[in-house]
């Protein structure tokens, strides 16, 4: 069966094209500014033709957001080029997580539901470098064990920027060195370091409350950055929230 899924989030709109359990191919539009049914219909169609999908042969549609001014334009849009309804997840949909908190983000419970389904037997902790850095930890038994909700790391950057008359827009990677010498290379350890000894810490105090060494995963637009810069991380995976999804929308 062939599914598309879509993750509407605060910053971006990410899709996947799942066939069964594995996702074949995915992309990523911005969030904002909000569009209309009929500019959505229009930038859907145009990708479609991109990565050649034709709509016919797409049986389900999963939508999980957490941006819900865009959920009602996002079906309209789906229902025009599909000819079928949606179906929208959140943390109230069925799974074997307990959400256990009635305010838990969709992006969360998918995150924590996608850990439980693909790394069983362990308790894990999944680290979302999105608008927002979350740490979410489950249980073996799928109990929600917990959340940490942080500033977004190029929030942040983008707020240090804005706020700021003499620093600069500056690409988010490794710098040449700890201590910088020019402006950019300064705020890149600022950003890089700051926030990977944050995520570190962050494992460490979960590890030692949950009493356990949990295995972590790490996902969202900026993973990448962290993930080679510490051993805490034990896997990458850009599609791991899109995966939550789509288990959690698949048999419904």
């Amino acid at each position: 069966m062939n599914s598309i899924v879509i993750n509407v989030g605060n910053s971006n709109i990410r899709f996947g094209l799942f066939n069964g359990d594995n996702c074949d191919i995915s992309w990523v539009i911005n969030t904002k500014p909000y569009r209309t049914a009929d500019e959505l219909y229009v930038q859907m169609l145009m990708l479609y033709q991109t990565y050649k999908i034709e709509p016919k042969e797409i049986d389900k549609v999963i939508i999980g957001s957490v941006v819900p001014q865009l959920t009602k334009v996002m079906s309209s849009g789906i229902k025009k080029i599909h000819g079928i309804l949606p179906v929208i997840v959140d943390r109230t949909t069925p799974s074997g997580v307990q959400a256990k908190s009635k305010q838990m983000g969709t992006d969360i419970y998918a995150n924590l539901v996608a850990a439980h389904n693909l790394y069983p037997d362990r308790k894990k902790i999944i680290i979302d470098f999105g608008t927002a850095l979350t740490a979410s930890c489950v249980a073996e038994n799928g109990e929600t064990l917990g959340v940490i909700i942080a500033p977004g790391i190029v929030t942040s950057l983008n707020s240090l920027i804005s706020q700021t008359a003499q620093l600069p827009d500056i690409e988010l990677k490794k710098p040449k060195s700890v201590l910088g010498l020019d402006t950019v290379t300064c705020m890149q350890s600022g950003m890089v370091y700051g926030f990977l000894g944050m995520v570190e810490g962050f494992i460490n105090r979960i590890n030692d409350e949950v009493n356990d060494d949990c295995f972590v995963v790490a996902t969202g637009g900026v993973s990448h950055v962290y993930k080679p810069l510490t051993d805490k991380i034990h896997v990458m995976d850009r599609l791991h929230t899109l995966k939550g999804l789509y288990f959690l929308g698949k048999d419904l």
